[in-house]
């Protein structure tokens, strides 16, 4: 069964546009309650966490999921805004049955999102998505008044995650020295990421931490990270650390203003595990990664592998095998044996811990790690196009495979939201990805 609502993060889509609407929400609600409470026991009731970013739709989406859970039979706790890896975490240390963002991440205000987390912490499997969609192809069931659900507020739950984000950071180290500018995205962390850095020592500087419920990521956070760089100049800081509207994402820049993407931070903290000695069995990319980051990683002998594009594909791929580390240039970046879900506030803590420790910068940790330039062309499709029985493309797609050799590589893909077809060749010269990605492009357009 193919899903309906369901995308690679939940449920997203524009506030006020089918269904990111307070009606939807309410159905879904109650869907989520009737899958959550099929084959328990009469009178024993689920328990959901719901946690938010700080968009002005997160009140409506919040106040129509929980009256859909109590119409189910199960009680709610509330955060209010509280990063998506917080939700997570919490689900699993209060032992609750489910976990609900409502949050687009890096979309603009105007969108919105939905998206679960299982009493372990982790994203739900396909398989659950489809049951919910079935259970809201039905009409709702409305329990007696004697069985609803009830709602109230965690005390203390930015606290609690706080506590949580420091105690991935080695006790044996601190941030003191340390000059960082936080860049919050107007987001869900605003308050909780300055705090972080702070107890541990830096001297922060605060950046994006002023949210009105319509300036999320509005110039700001790991989508924007020039306005990090700038603040880093401004205020002679060592380093800035910039996070999405929800926190799970990650962008750093250094003193000189390089800005490092997911890709070279993943490498950083793989690099760190080696010197410790630790043992590191595998890796898992994106079809995205950089190909000079895969090499440098192989170069250590260690297995890398890509998987789809979307951070809960790099979860399944390092779940199945057992693997701790992953994550992709966007800065989506999985360590899991700190936690079970990409966490930027976490993930950036990895990366100091690393320059801490060794006594490095960053850019002396990626000495000879040079990304190979990457050229992106987006082709729009003609109705009812099939782009994959293009035999020129296929042809010519060959012939560049051939020309590139173990020296670049080419990722055709169809976009999940458009009508296009990406085109994407990476390579060690510039030049030659350019024109190979062009003549890719105008191939497929002819």
């Amino acid at each position: 069964m193919s899903r309906q609502y369901f995308g690679t993060d939940g449920i997203r889509g524009t506030v006020g546009t089918y269904p990111i609407t307070p009606d939807f929400a309410l159905r879904l609600g109650n869907a989520v309650g009737r899958v959550l409470r099929a084959g328990r026991p009469d009178g024993e009731r689920p328990v959901v966490l719901i946690g938010k970013d700080t968009r002005i739709s997160g009140y409506m989406l919040e106040s129509s999921l929980e009256a859909g859970l109590n119409s189910a039979g199960v009680d709610v706790m509330l955060t209010g805004p509280l990063p998506t890896p917080g939700v997570a975490y919490l689900t699993r240390a209060l032992r609750l049955d489910l976990g609900v963002v409502i949050s687009a991440s890096h979309n603009p205000f105007g969108d919105n999102g939905i998206k679960f987390f299982s009493a372990k912490g982790e994203k739900l499997p396909d398989a659950w998505e489809i049951q919910v969609e079935a259970e809201l192809e039905r009409e709702p069931v409305w329990v007696d008044s004697v069985a609803l659900g009830r709602a109230r507020r965690l005390q203390d739950a930015s606290g609690r995650y706080i506590e949580f984000c420091k105690s991935t950071f080695s006790n044996e180290l601190s941030l003191k020295g340390l000059k960082i500018v936080v860049d919050g995205a107007h987001g869900a962390a605003y308050q909780i990421a300055p705090d972080v850095f702070h107890e541990l020592g830096a001297e922060v500087v605060r950046i994006g931490c002023e949210p009105d419920g319509y300036n999320i990521n509005e110039g700001v956070g790991a989508t924007h990270p020039r306005t990090l760089l700038a603040a880093v100049r401004a205020h002679s800081a060592d380093y800035g650390i910039a996070l999405d509207g929800d926190a799970d994402r990650l962008q750093m820049v250094d003193s000189d203003g390089r800005i490092y993407n997911g890709d070279e931070l993943l490498y950083v903290m793989v690099a760190d595990r080696l010197a410790q000695g630790e043992r590191v069995p595998g890796v898992v990319g994106t079809l995205m990664t950089n190909m000079a980051v895969e090499l440098a990683i192989r170069g250590q002998g260690i297995e890398f592998i890509r998987a789809k594009v979307g951070d809960r594909y790099i979860l399944e791929e390092l779940s199945r095998r057992g693997w701790q580390l992953g994550g992709e240039g966007s800065g989506h970046l999985l360590a899991l044996d700190r936690h079970t879900t990409g966490d930027g506030i976490v993930s950036a803590l990895q990366v100091l811990q690393a320059l801490q420790r060794g006594r490095r910068s960053l850019a002396d940790m990626l000495e000879g790690v040079e990304l190979f330039p990457q050229t992106l062309i987006n082709v729009r499709l003609k109705p009812g196009q099939d782009w994959k029985a293009n035999r020129a493309l296929a042809e010519m797609q060959s012939v560049i495979t051939a020309e590139l050799g173990d020296s670049g590589r080419i990722l055709i893909r169809a976009s999940g939201t458009e009508p296009l077809v990406r085109v994407m060749v990476e390579a060690r010269d510039a030049e030659v990805a350019r024109s190979s990605a062009e003549r890719l492009a105008a191939t497929l357009r002819d």
